[in-house]
């Protein structure tokens, strides 16, 4: 519900701070008394269109601030939640105008765009007037309203099993999407790829097989100068005569007299041994090497081709050498794509087709159900029209197939509420068929027969009364006295028969001071709200007849 509501500067208001209460709360005061302007000022807090017009002469800038306590599952509290606004114990909207026209709007103290004030403002406050009114006339909602009310009126699940089959649809139509798609692409590449795989295939590129063969070509590219200076090396030491056997031939002779030196030949004869090996293993090693040299251009020339159609090959691929396995992998896989695909576009088709035909029949079912509740909504609506004065009014639900590219999570039906005002007359939108006064008393007709239905923290009815008296006021006070049961309605009156319905009372008067004419609101004690209602029985002379009739209308029995 709307706790507080603080109007700073705003047209003739300088300062005013408002405490609302549960249920049924009255606004009186005489025409020009400043009504308007309160509920002007809360609608900026609501986040509606700012002007600078409405800053109050003298002052630089306007402030309006609202504060409501919301039930633990209001769906403002996860909208909040998600914007990362914190949360303690009331939700508190404030909107600040500046003379330049320029407006800034805070949540809970936390800078928002007006964009997300106004979102919040919708779900917070639903107000009804003559001239203002927002909500069950737009027919966006009129699908929410119907659904709420048969949720109420006899819960059946019909609507979350439509969801639930959409979410399957979509999941399923998404799915088929995707491999038409892909299969498509396969399908007009697949000639492409086919010689492509067959090139590869031929090719057989392995991991590694550039470094090898640079390595190869490299060595047979200088075969024919190493083995050249190998057969010169060996050609130089055959020359000087058998080294290995010349050394063989030291080592015998020093080591026989190494025993008589005392151990000073020792070292000389292991470093003749050592010598002696060496050079046959260096002989020995020259043949080896000098064997596995092969000078031959034909291998240099295979070499090189292969590394050429290789690096070719990786040029064409976008790739380097090392990655054409891989890429002949992934083409293999894709033609197997072109092979399954058809098989696999065909199952998914037949799950899309059998999740489209689930989902048909939750709507159908959802539908079905709406059309019986609207039956009911529209008997119950057609009860209160009378005693608002709207006995010559029709009202009738619509349940319409929409087109099938509109079909959604909410199911194959578009729903709008339709009125006519007079006998004969077609019915069309609430906005275009009804009068101002009219409008307000059929939104009441309306929340009457949704209360419980809707989640909104208060409701306003501005001038709900407009152009009716007696009975016909008094039913409208007795129809919002049930409904403030259900949420909290602050409604702005001249009836006294709605005024004496409410839960608390507020009057709202202007005065002028030192030159200044401003506004204030106050809550009324049981005396002066009698007097009040005396007022607005009698104008401005109040009588005791007045008083009495007054006295009469306040021990009603929903006063």
């Amino acid at each position: 519900m709307l706790t507080h509501l603080s109007i700073r500067d705003v047209v003739i208001v300088d300062k005013l701070e408002v405490d609302f209460a549960a249920g049924l709360c009255v606004l009186t005061g005489e025409t020009g008394a400043g009504k308007s302007i309160v509920l002007d000022a809360l609608g900026l807090a609501l986040g509606g269109r700012a002007d600078a017009g409405l800053i109050r002469a003298g002052a630089d800038k306007l402030i309006v601030t609202a504060g409501f306590a919301l039930a633990a599952k209001h769906p403002v509290i996860g909208m909040l939640a998600d914007q990362d606004i914190p949360l303690e114990d009331d939700v508190v909207l404030r909107r600040v105008v500046g003379a330049d026209g320029r407006s800034r709007a805070f949540i809970n103290d936390q800078p928002v765009s007006v964009a997300l004030l106004r979102e919040v403002g919708a779900l917070l406050v639903e107000v009804h007037g003559q001239f203002e009114t927002h909500g069950l006339l737009d027919p966006a909602t009129h699908m929410a309203a119907l659904d709420a009310f048969r949720r109420v009126k006899a819960p059946d699940g019909a609507g979350e099993a439509c969801a639930k089959a959409w979410a399957v649809w979509r999941e399923a139509a998404t799915a088929l999407k995707a491999a038409q798609e892909t299969l498509s692409g396969a399908l007009a590449e697949e000639e492409t790829l086919r010689h492509h795989v067959t090139e590869l295939t031929a090719l057989a590129p392995k991991t590694g097989e550039e470094q090898g063969l640079a390595a190869t070509r490299a060595i047979n590219r200088h075969a024919e100068q190493i083995v050249k200076a190998m057969t010169e090396a060996r050609a130089a030491i055959a020359e000087n005569a058998d080294v290995e056997a010349a050394l063989r031939g030291a080592y015998a002779r020093i080591s026989r007299v190494a025993p008589q030196a005392g151990g000073k030949l020792d070292t000389l004869v292991q470093a003749l041994d050592r010598a002696a090996i060496e050079a046959g293993e260096a002989l020995r090693e020259f043949d080896v090497v000098s064997a596995s040299f092969d000078a031959n251009p034909a291998a240099l020339e295979r070499a090189e081709e292969r590394l050429f159609a290789l690096k070719a090959a990786a040029r064409k691929h976008g790739c380097t050498v090392d990655e054409l396995s891989a890429v002949l992998a992934t083409m293999k896989a894709r033609l197997t794509a072109v092979d399954s695909g058809a098989d696999d576009v065909k199952k998914l088709s037949a799950t899309e087709k059998a999740a489209r035909m689930t989902y048909e029949q939750a709507a159908k079912v959802l539908s079905t159900a709406r059309s019986e509740a609207a039956k009911v909504f529209d008997k119950l609506v057609a009860k209160e029209l009378a005693p608002l004065k709207l006995d010559k009014a029709t009202f009738r639900t619509v349940v319409a197939a929409k087109p099938e590219a509109a079909w959604n999570e909410s199911g194959l039906d578009r729903v709008t509420f339709e009125i006519s005002t007079n006998p004969g007359a077609p019915p069309g939108p609430l906005d275009k068929i009804a009068s101002g006064g009219e409008l307000a008393r059929f939104m009441l007709a309306l929340k009457v027969v949704l209360a419980g239905a809707q989640e909104r923290a208060a409701l306003i009815f501005d001038e709900v009364d407009a152009g009716i008296s007696g009975a016909t006021a008094n039913a409208v006070g007795e129809r919002l006295a049930r409904l403030a049961k259900n949420v909290q309605v602050i409604v702005v009156t001249h009836a006294p028969q709605v005024a004496a319905r409410g839960n608390n009372h507020w009057r709202v008067s202007k005065s002028v001071r030192a030159g200044q004419t401003t506004t204030k609101v106050e809550q009324l004690s049981p005396a002066a709200r009698r007097e009040e209602i005396a007022r607005m029985l009698a104008g401005e002379k109040v009588t005791d007849e007045a008083r009495a009739a007054a006295d009469s209308l306040l021990s009603g029995p929903l006063s």
